[in-house]
């Protein structure tokens, strides 16, 4: 006859019981390939000038300064920082979980057991000095250490700490990206000023072959050889050329106060260095290989730290369903009479207690953290392939613009020579009678709007450079 102990019986279910509850769920693992054309269409360069530091790309030194100051005083990026220390703080704190906790501290108190209890009845006839009952009061004075500490034999509490680690570099390389715009909105603001400098010149010259035109059909009409018509044309174009320079000089003024506005100040004037709008913002466009996004861009070395932080969020969530090793000590003087504290040995006391726990029943909640970590982790994978096809897009889009802005720039030069000269010529015909005022009236506006527009095509084509250096991930260096 085979005897089954009680014991054996509890012991093996416990056991039982207990391998179930370290049964985990399985791990996703989502692709992770994504591969980039080796090369921007037929462009062949292999260093991207995205590596070359602001200072170097920004050779127009009053924009430099500009550019320091935004860095070092913008809102934004004074928020960024805050938030980077919000995660340093993060990371301070899951590591101090993987080590013990050591309290100090002291516990004054009374108790009073029934004298019908256990220890009631024990305390009133045991001498606790000789020939001293225990009180029925029986004060209670304890001073010592405790401390506490959760060995991390499965791995979750590290893993909290590098998830921990990852997002406090992804925040790092957010701010990155900040800078990274924040160049390119400075840089780009100054361009603007700049072309708006230019059209303010342009209106004023015009404004002054007007006034010429004008003076010349006042005194025709005076001599009899135009009429009051002729010179009510020629007036109204000075007034509509004049209406014209005040919509610039406010358009000046919102941009001055929108740059203002990224350099943390108040409005003011910004100085600029008018000469730059005549020289190019850099010699050589070189984009480099498309991989060199994955290094240069911050978005997207953010969007792959965000990865890293949740599988290292995956696998905490799937150590929690592995048993948790937890120690506790205590050690002290414990006594109740003040005079008798420290005693020793007799009031010396001290704990260890070592306890091994494993989930098993109602384990929904450690489960759906579970399901929501790998869920996270899928999605932070498609946002990083989404910044990379989106990086790329963008890259392929300014280089496809600044190639179409280069040509139609050509023809622009092209448009406003031959308008500018177009001018004298229709003013010597109407001089001579072979042309009608309404020529050169045609003439003249045509000239000052395709002057115009190329100041608009050549502040397009810096305001594009700039662009394009930004997308291919410079600025922040």
């Amino acid at each position: 006859m085979i005897r089954i102990h009680l014991h054996h019986v509890v012991v093996t279910a416990l056991l039982g019981c207990f391998l179930i509850g370290c049964a985990v769920p399985k791990h996703l693992r989502p692709s992770e390939q994504l591969r980039l054309p080796p090369r921007y269409g037929d462009l062949s360069d292999t260093v991207s000038m995205a590596e070359w530091p602001r200072q170097k790309f920004f050779a127009d030194t009053v924009l430099a300064n500009l550019i320091e100051n935004a860095v070092t005083q913008n809102y934004d990026a004074r928020i960024a920082w805050q938030r980077i220390e919000q995660a340093r703080a993060s990371v301070l704190f899951a590591k101090g979980l993987l080590l013990p906790t050591v309290q100090a501290g002291g516990v004054a108190a009374v108790r009073r057991y029934g004298l019908y209890t256990m220890d009631g009845a024990g305390n009133a006839t045991t001498d606790i000095e000789p020939g001293k009952i225990v009180p029925v009061n029986l004060p209670d004075f304890l001073v010592g250490f405790q401390s506490s500490w959760e060995a991390d034999i499965t791995g979750k509490l590290r893993n909290r700490k590098n998830a921990a680690s990852a997002r406090l570099l992804g925040s790092l390389e957010v701010r990155h990206w900040l800078v990274s715009n924040l160049v390119a909105e400075v840089a780009t603001a100054y361009y603007e000023l700049l072309s708006l400098d230019r059209e303010l010149e342009i209106i004023w010259s015009t404004i002054q072959l007007q006034d010429n035109a004008l003076n010349v059909v006042t005194i025709q009409k005076e001599n009899g050889s135009a009429n009051e018509l002729v010179v009510n044309q020629f007036s109204a174009q000075v007034l509509n050329t004049r209406a014209l320079e005040y919509d610039v000089r406010q358009a000046i003024t919102e941009t001055e106060n929108r740059l203002n506005l990224l350099l943390g100040r108040l409005p003011q004037p910004i100085p600029r260095n008018s000469a730059s709008f005549d020289a190019r913002l850099v010699d050589s466009l070189m984009a480099g290989v498309p991989v060199a996004l994955l290094r240069n861009r911050p978005d997207i070395r953010q969007a792959e730290w965000e990865v890293i932080a949740s599988k290292a969020d995956v696998r905490a969530a799937r150590a929690a369903f592995y048993p948790s090793f937890n120690i506790s000590a205590s050690v002290g003087f414990q006594s109740y009479a003040p005079r008798l504290l420290f005693s020793s040995p007799e009031s010396f006391v001290f704990t260890l207690v070592g306890g091994l726990y494993a989930p098993l029943v109602n384990r929904s909640a450690i489960k759906a953290q579970f399901n929501a970590s790998n869920a996270y982790q899928t999605e932070a994978l498609h946002h990083y392939h989404k910044t990379t096809l989106v990086a790329y897009a963008e890259v392929y889009n300014e280089l496809t613009r600044m190639t179409n802005i280069s040509r139609a720039l050509q023809y622009k030069e092209q448009e406003a020579e031959a308008l500018t000269r177009a001018i004298e010529v229709a003013n010597d015909l109407y001089l001579r009678g072979r042309a009608t005022y309404l020529e050169v009236l045609m003439t003249q506006q045509n000239a000052l709007n395709a002057r115009l527009d190329l100041v608009v095509s050549k502040k397009n084509q810096f305001i594009n450079t700039i662009q394009l250096y930004k997308v291919l991930g410079g600025g922040w260096q």
